[in-house]
């Protein structure tokens, strides 16, 4: 029997492209990424392409809704790219980000020393992934939230998920219409932090113990110095952990099982969920996610870097 195949539609860098085949369940996988480059045309027309000709696709490198508290916030970029396909499932690994991501920091406080009660978090953006920031302050950390930092640029730390909830009502309607590269590093911007503003921001990441969120984020305004940092995160491949090892960071820990050197994004693994479930997304329900995970029994994958 052929594999089933699973692409990663990723408005990110193509040099992070990457193709694994993989057995879960007793059924092969081809999984792979194709990153754009930051060209949305060009995803438009390799999701064009795509469409019926693969099992599942993934939206990389962009969300299709923010979801914070029991609010979603649709992006318009996101929702155009979901649009154009039109018979093949898409999805942008939120369901996956709502569960896998939320039992992650439940096992890390539970199971190892990494969370102990009163940890310092900086999550560098929760309204992408709502399920870990309200994790972080159910195991007792002391987190806060950089959404207006490190998508916007305005140095200013929000302190507790009250203090989001009611500022992503006043601002996510508006910034979910801006053209997204306004909010996310795409395209080239992947490829090298901004070490300007890293200095400019730097004291948020001095502050904390823990160092959270989505990699490319995280990545943007990198410091020269992560010195005894954990960071826990999604997609990094050989050449990011290395990145991180220079820096002093001591752990990390990515929320993604490693496929041959790598950890893919929550959107290609939610999209091979929805291949092995076999029922539309919007129909599966959170739980299913939770027994697929139970019966492939994954784990964080935890590097000690230094």
């Amino acid at each position: 029997m052929s594999p089933r195949k699973v692409i990663s539609v990723s408005l990110g860098s193509s040099k992070r492209d990457h193709r694994v085949e993989v057995e879960l369940l007793g059924q092969k996988f081809e999984i792979s990424r194709r990153g754009t480059d930051g060209d949305f045309n060009k995803a438009i027309a390799t999701l064009k392409e795509l469409d019926g000709r693969v099992d599942a696709i993934g939206l990389g490198g962009i969300d299709i809704y923010l979801y914070v508290g029991k609010r979603a916030y649709p992006i318009r970029d996101g929702l155009r790219l979901m649009n154009v396909v039109k018979k093949t499932p898409v999805v942008d690994g939120s369901g996956l980000k709502w569960t896998l991501e939320r039992e992650v920091i439940h096992y890390l406080a539970r199971e190892t020393d990494l969370l102990p009660p009163g940890t310092k978090v900086t999550m560098v953006s929760a309204a992408d992934r709502f399920g870990m920031a309200q994790a972080f302050v159910d195991v007792g950390c002391q987190t806060v939230f950089g959404d207006l930092i490190f998508a916007l640029g305005i140095p200013w730390a929000i302190k507790s998920v009250r203090q989001l909830d009611l500022l992503a009502r006043f601002v996510a309607p508006l910034v979910t219409k801006l053209p997204f590269e306004m909010l996310y590093p795409t395209g080239k911007k992947q490829d090298a932090p901004d070490e300007k503003k890293a200095r400019k921001f730097a004291a948020f990441y001095a502050e904390s113990d823990v160092i959270a969120g989505d990699y490319h984020l995280v990545r943007r305004y990198l410091p020269p110095e992560l010195h005894g940092k954990t960071i826990i995160t999604n997609t990094t491949t050989k050449a990011d952990v290395e990145l991180l090892k220079e820096r002093g960071a001591r752990y990390l820990v990515t929320t993604t099982p490693e496929f041959e050197g790598r950890s893919f994004g929550t959107n290609v693994l939610e999209a091979v969920f929805v291949t092995l479930i076999g029922k539309p997304w919007k129909e599966i329900k959170p739980s299913e996610y939770l027994d697929l995970l139970k019966q492939l029994d994954f784990k964080p994958r935890i590097l000690k870097l230094n």
